[in-house]
């Protein structure tokens, strides 16, 4: 089995002091797999990834790092650490070029040339586009250059924030089976994701959050063919409906 990359234990954060939004979360994250959150509106999805980034202050628990506890880290301390994170939004600088965007995440890069050289290659839609603003570029084309930012860093673990939020179907697609390629190089994912079931077809394990609680967890395979799973979480029945 995979090495455990990232761990929480526990984990009870919010917003407001005194008003937690999650109350006490347990998840593990693999080198190399995709890691699944997933769970109805409100459920605390991306309370916990942002707890997990350091943009939401632990008050219980713990989260470590390959063994190293990063509770309540900065963001910007993160990525020397090797993680990155890719928000839902606001994730690029829109009045920049492509080339811009990609300079400014390759600034503290030792080898910005070369990686520079990687990234453009691994997206081809941004290398063709490199002097156009980044506003200008399509849903899907965004993501990317959002997570080509993240990738500067040469990060162990990219932590991403429903990332086809908004998009066309086959872009959303497209976005989805790169976190797949990503996994398939070595890069552990934790993904919080709307699509459900296209997700579940990709990650490697899953996690389901209800009430800011653990509910489920398994195989997503196995998740994605789960009757009870599916009735509750995929097809909008609720817990209790007649």
């Amino acid at each position: 089995m995979s090495e455990i990359v990232l761990q929480a234990n526990d984990v009870t954060a919010g917003y407001v002091p005194d008003l937690p939004i999650l109350r006490g979360v347990s998840l593990t994250a693999r080198l190399g797999q995709i890691t699944l959150i997933i769970g109805p509106n409100g459920a605390g999805k991306s309370t916990l990834i942002k707890a997990i980034s350091g943009l939401i202050p632990v008050s219980e628990g713990s989260i470590t790092f390959n063994g190293n506890d990063i509770t309540s880290i900065p963001t910007e301390q993160l990525t020397a650490r090797g993680i990155a994170y890719v928000p839902q939004t606001d994730n690029i600088f829109r009045s920049l070029t492509i080339r811009q965007n990609l300079d400014l995440a390759l600034r503290r890069s030792a080898s910005a040339k070369d990686t520079l050289t990687r990234l453009l290659d691994q997206f081809p839609a941004l290398a063709d586009k490199q002097r156009d603003k980044a506003g200008t570029l399509s849903g899907g084309q965004r993501q990317f250059l959002a997570i080509a930012m993240a990738l500067a860093s040469e990060p162990r673990l990219i932590l991403m924030d429903e990332p086809s939020a908004g998009l066309s179907p086959k872009a959303a697609q497209e976005v989805l089976e790169h976190t797949r390629a990503l996994a398939r190089q070595g890069v552990s994912i934790l993904l919080v994701e709307q699509n459900v079931k296209q997700a579940l077809r990709l990650a490697d394990h899953c996690f389901i959050l209800a009430e800011g609680r653990n509910q489920v967890d398994g195989s997503a395979r196995d998740l994605l063919n789960d009757r009870v799973v599916g009735e509750i979480y995929l097809g909008g029945k609720r817990v209790g409906a007649k």
